[in-house]
């Protein structure tokens, strides 16, 4: 079946070779892959065999326009997104987005987002984080200033709360959260979902899960989609696309040291036909997973 060389070819192949095929492709017989693939294929198998196909920059863009502009606002895929991204690839993302869609990535989160949600966006879209600068003297200050923000949840506080979040360095964060957990006596992802609810607090969890082992925290929004949300396609494509040369080992790892049952597994039964060979052919399940 011509659709099983076409899984073959596209999933065992890095993101680099495969544009390369797209460019021999269109120099053999004068027409666009990726046209084809949308014209040819269907469902959420189409979206899997394009979704390989954007460089990672190109495909966050696309994923973050289909986010923004689609007739809901996706919120959780604006936060795994802009949650989860170095400055780099924060950069190179609206770099993207600005070529592919001729709009401003800020621009566009500031329009169809809101309040406190769309701040905290907004200021990971800067892509200013601190990298690789920690300083142990502050760590107890910046927790302070968290712990009274989970108190006192004004406007001025929860603006407090985000600017930490947002731009201090992991390494900073790190003891942030170790000396928050000293003060208060309490986790902080505890006490931000005692204290916050909505988009803006499943945001800020996002950043902290983030900072402390992203794997982890993308392990567990596939069993989330995969179960709690009845299989959500949109939510497992994208994950598995955009961590596939990153660190989709390490998710698959945490994913079955936290659930029980390997990703592979559960994919296998809940996916099927060629969406799911294409799904599992990404996940390259070890033998023990079958």
């Amino acid at each position: 079946c011509e659709k099983d060389v076409l899984i073959d070819i596209l999933t065992q192949r890095c993101n680099s070779q495969r544009l390369m095929i797209a460019e021999a492709y269109r120099d053999m017989y004068g027409r666009d892959l990726v046209t084809d693939l949308k014209e040819n294929l269907s469902h959420h198998f189409k979206e899997v065999m394009v979704g390989l196909m954007y460089p990672p920059a190109s495909y966050d863009a696309h994923e973050l326009w289909h986010a923004l502009k689609g007739v809901d606002t996706e919120e959780k895929c604006l936060i795994d997104i802009l949650a989860s991204r170095s400055n780099m690839e924060i950069f190179q993302m609206k770099e993207a987005y600005l070529m592919q869609y001729n709009n401003d990535l800020q621009q566009d989160i500031d329009s169809e987002t809101s309040g406190h949600f769309r701040d905290t966006l907004m200021n990971l879209a800067q892509g200013t984080r601190m990298e690789g600068y920690a300083d142990p003297s502050t760590a107890a200050q910046d927790a302070m200033i968290l712990w009274e923000a989970c108190q006192q949840k004004t406007g001025e506080h929860k603006n407090m709360l985000q600017m930490i979040l947002c731009n201090k360095s992991y390494q900073q964060l790190w003891m942030v959260f170790q000396e928050f957990q000293n003060i208060s006596g309490q986790d902080i992802v505890d006490a931000i979902n005692e204290c916050y609810d909505g988009y803006f607090q499943e945001l800020l969890v996002a950043i902290v899960l983030c900072v402390r082992d992203k794997p982890s925290y993308f392990a567990y929004r596939l069993y989330n989609a995969i179960h709690d949300l009845g299989f959500h396609n949109k939510t497992v494509i994208r994950i598995l696309i955009a961590r596939s040369e990153i660190d989709l080992m390490n998710i698959r790892q945490r994913y079955k040291e936290r659930y029980g049952k390997s990703l592979f597994h559960d994919i296998k039964h809940f996916a099927s036909g060629h969406y799911e060979s294409a799904l599992l052919a990404i996940c390259a399940g070890d033998a023990e997973d079958y």
